[in-house]
């Protein structure tokens, strides 16, 4: 397989905290699409042409895909033909994934058990980043770090995250981590766009204080904060249409697309996309490494890339963003 010789030449590329590892601004995820409704061919397409405009990391989880799974075993097999040592692969444990009491959460029995299945459908020898991928009330935090530092020591993952944590439930494990002396929490997965913005004053002074990059979620809204339902339709071969079902409905209310549709005005005024002023939008923090998206098709690979043409905002139209965004009683201008 041959890439574009100029794949790094337009990509921005970001420290990841207080690390030697940078990543590209935006960095594609499969969550909800490769292995589930978007089958190998287009896949396949989706993360070489991503890789050709510089996208390096690829994101996924040992539940992505139909069953779950599915997903690292559509792209490990997809990534047998690219350069390895080019690519940040990522992946996570903590949803279930098998039944009885250690198929799930974030005991090291999961933790190291999970990586060795998610290794094997990946077809590779060891993760780029391996993440908690959700709080675990029950078990001690002291296991689930440690367990995390052992999958390091052993070359199975180099470096290690945390995703969907709160502010204080983080700056805990950091200090875990400090005082058993185990491996530095690389980075945090939040899910934060213009729609949920909660990451500002409850995660990103945590972050930063310990060093630690930050890669966001969500930040497309799944597709809300795109032109895709603008209209107020649904699209047949949306993600909402393909598997939302009832979903969409609560998800695409008429308050949220009274939100988006104004926000796309803005985008219209700056030259972008809708897509593209979110993106933008996220990236203009500091504390923010990367966004993450999710592509069914590589035009829309294209369009989220564009956006790293225009990352800057006047203060009127970031005034005019939090005027439609803010939570009532949160000052969240930035």
């Amino acid at each position: 397989m041959q890439f574009s010789p100029t794949r790094y030449d337009d990509m921005q590329y970001r420290r990841c905290g207080r690390s030697g590892l940078m990543l590209p601004a935006i960095s594609l995820g499969a969550y909800e699409t490769y292995g589930s409704y978007i089958g190998e061919d287009v896949a396949g397409a989706c993360l070489y042409r991503a890789f050709d405009l510089g996208i390096t990391h690829f994101d996924l989880a040992n539940n992505y895909g139909v069953p779950p799974g599915n997903a690292e075993t559509m792209v490990g097999k997809i990534l047998k033909t690219m350069p390895r040592d080019e690519l940040i692969i990522s992946t996570k444990a903590g949803w279930r994934m098998w039944p009885g009491p250690y198929g799930e959460w974030l005991s090291k029995k999961y933790l190291v058990a999970s990586l060795d299945q998610s290794l094997h459908r990946l077809g590779l020898d060891y993760v780029d980043i391996y993440y908690a991928h959700r709080p675990d009330p029950e078990t001690p935090l002291e296991e689930t770090m440690e367990a995390l530092d052992l999958i390091v020591r052993q070359g199975k993952a180099l470096y290690i995250g945390v995703s969907s944590f709160s502010g204080a439930h983080f700056e805990e494990a950091c200090k875990v981590v400090e005082r058993h002396g185990l491996s530095h929490i690389l980075i945090h997965q939040p899910r934060y766009s213009m729609l949920n913005r909660r990451i500002e004053w409850d995660l990103l002074d945590h972050t930063k204080r310990n060093g630690t990059g930050v890669i966001t979620f969500g930040s497309l809204g799944a597709g809300v904060l795109t032109s895709k339902y603008l209209s107020g339709d649904i699209p047949e071969d949306s993600r909402a249409g393909a598997l939302w079902g009832e979903r969409a409905k609560s998800r695409i209310t008429p308050e949220t697309l009274s939100k988006v549709r104004a926000l796309n005005e803005i985008a219209a005024n700056r030259g972008q996309t809708l897509a593209q002023m979110a993106i933008a939008w996220v990236l203009r923090l500091p504390e923010i490494t990367s966004v993450l998206v999710g592509a069914s098709r590589v035009s829309q690979l294209e369009e989220n890339v564009a956006a790293l043409k225009n990352l800057d905002f006047s203060p009127e139209e970031l005034a005019r963003i939090n005027e439609i965004t803010a939570e009532q009683g949160r000052d969240a201008l930035r």
